[in-house]
């Protein structure tokens, strides 16, 4: 059995998190309507229970440290809301999953890039594929900001002393 509201959690973290990659580093009002869409209250003016789910979800990022916030817009969305340093490295690093291959012809900064688990979220939400969203979801939520080794960006680094006319260049 399908458990719907996890689907849900991890596409509105998903949605979230990019959404304020998108924005970095400038601070920004978050609505939950960006997120899920517009919902309807009810007679009495209470929001969906999808709607405060979403919400939730953006409440629980900021207690668990991926996001910031000044203030709730009542409970329509978030205030002033940016990326932790937390979640900016997690995002900004290279992920272990391998979900798509690439093309081994692309440059290294466009590999590099492709790697990241920015990108895989892009990718996922783009494919609309909760398997894969929940999957990059769940990786992310299971991992602490590491120190980048230097290692990581050799390929994208010009040598320290050249040997050749090309390496200068």
């Amino acid at each position: 059995m399908s458990h719907l509201h996890i689907d849900d959690f991890s596409h509105d973290v998903a949605r979230i998190l990019m959404q304020a990659y998108m924005s970095f580093p400038r601070p920004g009002a978050l609505y939950v309507e960006d997120i899920i869409g517009p919902t309807e209250v009810d007679d009495v003016g209470l929001h969906s229970s999808r709607h405060m789910a979403c919400l939730g979800a953006m409440l629980w990022l900021a207690e668990e440290g991926f996001i910031r916030y000044q203030a709730t817009i009542f409970q329509e969305g978030l205030e002033q809301v940016v990326l932790s340093n937390k979640a900016f490295v997690l995002l900004t690093s290279l992920s272990e999953l391998r979900l798509d291959n690439t093309d081994p012809q692309l440059p290294a900064t466009v590999k590099h890039e492709k790697a990241t688990l920015a990108e895989q979220f892009m990718q996922a939400i783009r494919a609309q594929d909760s398997v894969r969203t929940t999957a990059v979801v769940r990786y992310l939520l299971s991992r602490q900001p590491e120190p980048v080794p230097a290692e990581e960006f050799a390929d994208l680094i010009k040598p320290a002393t050249p040997t050749t006319d090309e390496e200068w260049l």
